[in-house]
């Protein structure tokens, strides 16, 4: 069929699903070889360095052709309702929780590997909208409202996510909890830099209730007490303090809100 035959909707389709797969979908009539190829490598390699940029010790962990043949299908099955590039990485870390663990041969850690490879690119465009009159700095983290970071996000995994690496690849959980908050220091000259730091689960418990229900400290503290061990609730709320004040030093507290 010649292309003027063709309506612009059903050129289109065929040139997109060349694009996607050329070795199994035909050319568009009239287009030629040497210019679908220049298309088919540029539109594939700008996907793959994208998400390169996101993933690049999780290409390390499946080697160059397993990561090449997973990106591949991806960009051949996934279809986008983002117009978003920043949300590709996303969309390829939930395609390969979803297919790609029962196609492909990998780790069992790979899934929550990737989440932490890809948290750290979520914080890092996370907007960092606050009011600095709304925040009191030096304020008492325990009679008042402590305030985290709106960019921190918080995450629990099964395994040691941070240490993983292609010469570290645990077989198997070891039964122990990992969690994690991730957050930028706008303090910092390098305010594009995502830090971490290694919580326990107590910890990230308090934090989820400082961002969901903003209590004072103390409350959130005696809270945790009162579930865990309440015959120290007067060291609980010791530690807990200590706590709250080296995350305002790490910068992962900005103070604490300000009554309205």
């Amino acid at each position: 069929m010649p292309p003027e035959t063709m309506t612009f909707t059903a050129y289109q389709a065929a040139f997109a699903a060349r694009i996607r797969n050329p070795k199994q979908a035909a050319r568009p009539p009239g287009a030629s070889a040497r210019r679908m190829r220049v298309y088919e490598e540029l539109l594939f390699n700008n996907l793959e360095g994208f998400l390169l940029s996101c993933y690049p010790v999780t290409r390390k962990l499946l080697g160059a052709r397993l990561w090449r043949q997973s990106v591949r299908r991806f960009f051949s099955e996934h279809r986008s309702h983002s117009p978003l590039f920043r949300d590709i990485p996303k969309a390829f870390l939930d395609w390969m929780r979803a297919r790609g663990a029962a196609e492909f041969p990998a780790p069992p850690f790979l899934p929550e590997f990737m989440h932490y490879e890809w948290l750290e690119l979520a914080v890092s465009i996370a907007p960092e909208e606050v009011d600095p009159a709304a925040i009191d700095a030096n304020g008492d983290l325990l009679r008042g409202r402590p305030a985290p970071r709106p960019s921190a996000r918080l995450a629990c995994y099964r395994y040691p996510v941070h240490r993983i690496g292609p010469r570290f690849q645990p077989r198997a959980a070891d039964g122990a909890s990992y969690c994690y908050l991730l957050f930028r220091d706008e303090r910092d000259e390098n305010r594009d830099e995502v830090r971490f730091i290694l919580l326990n689960p107590l910890a990230a418990r308090l934090l989820t209730m400082l961002r969901d229900q903003q209590p004072t400290g103390r409350e959130a503290l005696a809270h945790l007490a009162g579930q865990n061990n309440p015959t120290q609730h007067e060291t609980f709320l010791q530690f807990g303090g200590e706590l709250l004040r080296d995350l305002r030093a790490r910068g992962a507290l900005l103070g604490t809100w300000r009554d309205q």
